[in-house]
């Protein structure tokens, strides 16, 4: 996906102008946890449909500037972009326009991509068919290749619109190792009902709880200035996925959130 990224310095004046910092580059859910896992250390590589048109080639520049590999077809059309809004007190909210991303079908996939340590799921790519289908065999394919699988729930908007017991279906059919989820996702979902091993709840400003069968760890954020939260969950996923003690592992994924906060974008 592009990322347009608008910091406001005023609130938004129907019909009129206002100052802002601006920008754009290459995001996207994904996109932003390959980045970031890159640049702690790990090797990345994203899977996703692109289209052949300017903001592709823009973004795949982008991710390969972060050590990231970028696999997957490229057709004509649109690739996805997404607009973040970002406020004065670095909330933010974002209108997505995906393009030919959620049309990556199943014969696209080649199992080849599939060999890695950690397939670290989208939500986005469950709630649309045919990319569903695809990342049902994309993790099929890792775990054969003895890789975890980890899902990050994404937005409880898109979840209560495709129903959230269908969604929980669709997790039980992935049997995820670690779920991430904010707050607001974790409730509509059920938490306890949920079967991954280990649940991370982001909380934003107030840190992130680690749950387990045997445990629940709640872990403050690393101080920080909050100039733009966009991409930090992101952050905090790749921080948490390269491994460890969970402490140890959450405290790394807050860390890179930190990070991610002080700076406008998504990317390290």
């Amino acid at each position: 996906m592009l990322d347009v990224i608008v910091r406001l310095d005023e609130p938004l004046a129907p019909g009129d102008d206002v100052r802002a910092r601006t920008r754009t580059g290459a995001g996207g859910q994904a996109a932003n946890v390959a980045a970031w896992a890159a640049s702690l250390g790990a090797t990345s590589r994203v899977l996703a449909k692109r289209g052949d048109d300017a903001a592709g080639e823009l973004v795949a520049r982008e991710l390969a500037a972060h050590g990231v590999e970028l696999a997957g077809p490229v057709v004509t059309g649109s690739t996805g972009v997404v607009v973040s809004m970002v406020a004065a007190d670095g909330e933010r909210s974002m209108a997505s326009d995906r393009g030919v991303s959620p049309d990556f079908g199943p014969e696209e996939l080649d199992p080849v991509w599939l060999a890695c340590d950690v397939l670290h799921l989208s939500g986005y790519a469950l709630l649309r068919e045919p990319i569903a289908e695809t990342a049902l065999l994309a993790a099929r394919h890792a775990r054969e290749q003895g890789a975890r699988i980890s899902v990050d729930v994404a937005a409880w908007t898109e979840i209560r619109s495709y129903g959230p017991v269908r969604f929980r279906e669709l997790l039980d059919a992935l049997a995820p190792d670690v779920l991430f989820a904010t707050e607001a996702e974790w409730e509509m979902l059920g938490g306890a009902y949920l079967t991954a091993p280990t649940g991370v709840v982001k909380r934003g400003a107030r840190g992130c709880v680690v749950v387990t069968e045997d445990a629940r760890l709640d872990l403050s954020p690393v101080d920080a200035v909050v100039v733009d939260t966009t991409g930090a969950g992101d952050a905090l996923a790749a921080g948490f996925l390269l491994g460890g003690s969970l402490e140890e592992a959450a405290r790394r994924g807050l860390e890179a959130a930190a990070r991610c906060v002080a700076n406008v974008g998504s990317l390290p």
